[in-house]
């Protein structure tokens, strides 16, 4: 133990003195006029990939490129270092007798992790790598910090997570991550504009906290002495918006729950929810599906991607099953048996399924299929036709009262999407949020409150529409082999540091 106490303080020792010396180059520079932090601006005409995707046309011309500097190696009146940009990294070479001897000695104090301008003339060392030779060097920002140690870089998740600025800097396989995500939201809304959906934004405070089962966050709006929910899901602003006759919108937004944090859940993230009037549950199933497979051909070039090692086809129709069949199936019980909520409850004992008092029996449905299903979905699977117990906002099936219009899709055993034929029955409304209000006031903090104003806007009438809400950060994941909801994150909620 002492060893590695030892150990440590080497380190320590070691940083010390490298902040130390990088502040007194700063303060150098300053005390000669060269603060770099007073440059505003600095004219670009390339980048890396530009010069390193068109070398045989960039052969021999003048470009001016900024980045990071890397690495730097020193062979006397020659230094060679790696400068990285947005898109990559190029190598500079730098002479003495090109750059002059002053300039040269300050390019020596460069440290890896400063950030400079360069323009030089592009062409390949002896070794056959292409580099820029450098005619004129601007250091743009001092790295007063050093950048982790080129082998073992920064690996600790923690640490990664927290300080994701160094993370992107040294991690290029993070960026990939992040550009992938960008490209994603970018084809999702492709797709929905195409066909002609309009993107809305709606309130991230409310005096409501509805359109979902969670526990929300509260805050309190000053001027008007008012608490105030964060919102947990964007849907009933949505629906009233097809009340109102706009048809066909969506919104890409950040929801907040105030729930616990895993590889899958983090307090904010990101949902995409849509409503298309005119339709049912089955045009949310063709939608959800052709959206998914055609975001990940637009974005990985094919819709059959690896995840943990499994191969996941989004090429495939999705297989569609309903809940009932699901545990039917897997548990090798059969809810069209049970009658009565005292047989529900004895299966639910006879399998070791606990269950509260307030659990109806399509209640304890949900519950053998949380436990004996879920697991198996590993290839894209719509659920269909959940108990009207556990789908408040969902309409009922003509055929099967007791069962909804609804389905979520499962991938690699976790739920990406949910969606229903939208109850647009205003009385039959009002009911489903009584029973929600009775299960908040026994003590579940995730039971639906009572929301007036969209009952009222069911009264003026809401055409038949079909809605879905699909976990963006989820289908992140998904197709970028991400096996935490932090690694696509760039900021995830972290407890602070004592």
């Amino acid at each position: 133990m002492a060893e590695n106490t030892n150990d440590i303080e080497v380190v320590e020792q070691d940083l010390s003195e490298i902040l130390k010396v990088r502040r007194e180059k700063l303060a150098e520079l300053v005390g000669n006029g060269q603060d770099p932090y007073q440059i505003t601006k600095f004219e670009l005409t390339s980048c890396t990939k530009n010069i390193t995707e068109n070398y045989a046309e960039l052969e021999g011309s003048i470009v001016t490129i900024a980045g990071r500097i890397m690495s730097k190696r020193g062979m006397g009146k020659v230094t060679f270092c790696d400068i990285a940009d947005r898109y990559g990294r190029v190598q500079l070479y730098i002479k003495k007798d090109d750059v002059g001897e002053e300039a040269y000695a300050g390019i020596k104090k460069l440290d890896v992790g400063d950030i400079a301008g360069v323009s030089g003339e592009v062409f390949t060392t002896h070794k056959g790598e292409i580099s820029i030779k450098v005619q004129a060097f601007t250091l743009l920002s001092k790295s007063l910090q050093p950048l982790p140690e080129k082998f073992h870089g920064l690996k600790d998740p923690d640490l990664r997570y927290r300080q994701r600025y160094v993370d992107l800097i040294v991690n290029p396989s993070v960026k990939e991550v992040f550009e992938k995500r960008s490209k994603i939201i970018r084809e999702i809304r492709s797709f929905l504009d195409n066909m002609d959906f309009l993107e809305v934004e709606t309130p991230v405070l409310d005096t409501i906290a509805g359109g979902a089962a969670a526990r929300p966050f509260i805050t309190h709006h000053n001027a008007l002495d008012l608490d105030m929910f964060v919102r947990i899901s964007l849907e009933l602003h949505l629906k009233r918006l097809i009340v109102g006759g706009m048809e066909r919108v969506y919104e890409i937004g950040r929801v907040f729950r105030n729930e616990g944090m895993s590889v899958r859940h983090n307090p904010e993230f990101t949902l995409l929810e849509l409503y298309m009037a005119y339709t049912d549950y089955y045009g949310m199933m063709d939608l959800t599906e052709n959206l998914i497979r055609a975001t990940a051909q637009k974005v990985l070039g094919t819709a059959v991607v690896t995840y943990n090692g499994i191969e996941i086809d989004l090429e495939k129709p999705f297989l569609r099953i309903s809940m009932k069949e699901s545990v039917k199936k897997y548990a090798n019980v059969d809810f069209d048996e049970i009658k009565t909520l005292d047989e529900a409850r004895a299966i639910a004992k006879e399998h070791h399924i606990e269950y509260n008092e307030s659990h109806l029996k399509g209640d304890i449905l949900n519950l053998f299929f949380e436990k004996y299903v879920e697991e198996h979905l590993i290839q894209p699977t719509f659920i269909m036709d959940h108990p009207v117990e556990i789908s408040p906002l969902a309409k009922r099936k003509a055929s099967e009262s007791d069962y909804t219009e609804r389905f979520e899709l499962f991938i690699i055993g976790r739920e990406h999407a949910n969606a229903f034929s939208e109850l647009n029955d205003p009385i039959d409304q009002r009911r489903r949020f009584e029973r929600q209000v009775e299960l908040r006031a026994g003590g579940d903090e995730e039971a639906s409150m009572m929301d007036e104003d969209f009952l009222l806007s069911l009264e003026y009438a809401m055409p038949p529409t079909g809605g879905m809400g699909l976990g963006v950060d989820r289908l992140v994941m998904l197709l970028t082999d991400s096996p935490s909801i932090r690694d696509v994150l760039l900021f995830p909620t972290m407890k602070p540091r004592l």
